[in-house]
């Protein structure tokens, strides 16, 4: 009998079998208990916050407090993690129209009412302020650090200026930072774009400590924390998520150990050994990262920029994706689709980039031409085929055709399907490949 796989497709799956002549893997995340009762595991975390005092001791005396949140790409709880600390600053008297809530939007497009409902309920939405940050607007923005490069680092002023600063985050794997969450959501989701490009241009990317699921000596998450600390953050509401989109693990407290912590949770789940490379790899992805291709090709870098690239030289990564907002819609998505239009291929985006630098959203650019420059990367039932070809890559109806292409044009015969690509790091060969964090 032939074997069926699935993967995420949008807010649900699509399945898929191997054509005769290919052999297949599924590299599943390490399974851990997800949490029975995860608003009740919320209040006992904020209950006991990692080296903190608590936060209704931290908001004592606070004329203004202002929760920075994930925007609507990030899978982050925060329908789950912000309304127990909304209750506990009620406590503490803090009054409803001295909280801000900004969603950390980096240099992405604004979220919609839909999305800020969907993401934080109705009761918050009604009754709070919540502001977009934006990257652009020099007037929402103060130095917080001398910076570097010659690169003054900015922070939107209503988090710098408020007398308590929170941020919620996701703690999985990222591609620059090691693992996303702790100081982040602040440091660049609500940094300006000269920041942003500097963290995120080829200096930045191309030096070695700055990769997937490290950040022992990561130069990227050293920056990230020195503005986090700059900016006066003072607690974070950080949650593991499983495969299932279920936590696994809540902790709120001093951003940096409330990280470390959930880090070591992520590294035992995430990082999943294989014995070799492999000709291909299905690499599912999902809403809401699969809304535009800038969110869906980071499946495709994380497996390649992986300690060992997980599809070999020639090989083919499948992304299913409909992308139905094509490229993307905000600024830094637009500046990506034009990076990855220019002359000369992928060789041109990456040697523009070091020439030149980059804008916010350019580094996506740089980051898939170095991509491409190994392998084919095949976007899976996009509702904009068209726009997704004029950025260099492929384009199929289904997985199965992609395979089948695969295999008859270039011979290939071994594939590693990862559900979720975004989370599960396959690693070849040894297991002890990746710096873990430290405890």
């Amino acid at each position: 009998m032939t074997e069926k796989f699935s993967v995420p497709f949008g807010r649900g799956m699509t399945y898929f079998t191997l054509p005769g002549g290919m052999t297949g893997q599924a590299v599943l995340s390490r399974a851990e208990p997800s949490l029975d009762d995860p608003e009740a595991a919320a209040l006992l975390a904020l209950q006991a916050p990692i080296n903190s005092p608590s936060l209704r001791e931290l908001a004592r005396g606070a004329q203004s407090v202002c929760i920075v949140v994930t925007d609507a790409t990030r899978a982050c709880p925060d329908h789950l993690l912000v309304p127990p600390m909304l209750q506990m600053l009620a406590e503490a008297g803090i009054a409803a129209d001295a909280v801000t809530i900004l969603i950390a939007t980096g240099a992405h497009r604004a979220s919609t009412e839909t999305e800020r409902r969907e993401k934080l309920g109705d009761a918050i939405v009604d009754r709070y302020r919540i502001i977009d940050h934006d990257a652009s607007a020099a007037n929402s923005l103060l130095p917080v650090d001398p910076g570097e490069g010659g690169v003054p680092f900015r922070v939107n002023r209503i988090a710098v200026e408020a007398d308590l600063l929170i941020a919620t985050g996701v703690v999985e794997p990222h591609q620059y930072a090691g693992y996303s969450g702790g100081g982040k959501t602040v440091a660049i989701g609500c940094a300006d774009e000269a920041m942003i490009a500097y963290t995120h241009g080829p200096a930045m990317l191309d030096r070695p400590g700055t990769r997937l699921a490290n950040l022992s000596g990561n130069p990227f998450q050293a920056v990230v924390r020195r503005v986090a600390r700059a900016a006066g953050l003072d607690f974070v509401a950080n949650a593991v998520i499983g495969d299932d989109g279920k936590p696994i693990a809540i902790a709120y407290g001093a951003p940096e150990p409330v990280h470390d912590h959930l880090a070591r949770v992520a590294a035992r789940m995430f990082t999943v050994p294989i014995p070799s490379q492999v000709d291909v790899a299905v690499a599912g992805i999902g809403f809401p990262k699969d809304c535009n291709l800038y969110q869906a090709s980071r499946a495709a870098s994380y497996l390649q920029f992986a300690p060992i690239p997980v599809v070999r030289r020639g090989g083919t990564i499948i992304l299913p994706a409909a992308c139905p907002e094509g490229a993307g819609t905000g600024a830094g998505e637009r500046r990506f689709a034009s990076a990855m239009r220019q002359p000369g291929g992928s060789q041109g985006v990456i040697d523009r980039a070091r020439a030149q630098g980059i804008r916010p959203g350019e580094q996506r650019a740089y980051v898939m031409a170095r991509v491409l420059q190994d392998v084919r990367v095949v976007v899976v039932g996009s509702e904009n085929p068209d726009v997704i070809r004029t950025l260099g890559f492929v384009t199929a109806a289904t997985i199965d055709e992609a395979l089948r292409e695969a295999r008859d044009a270039h011979g290939a015969k071994s594939v590693a399907i990862v559900p979720h690509a975004l989370l599960t790091l396959p690693v070849v060969g040894e297991e002890d490949q990746l710096a873990a964090p430290e405890e």
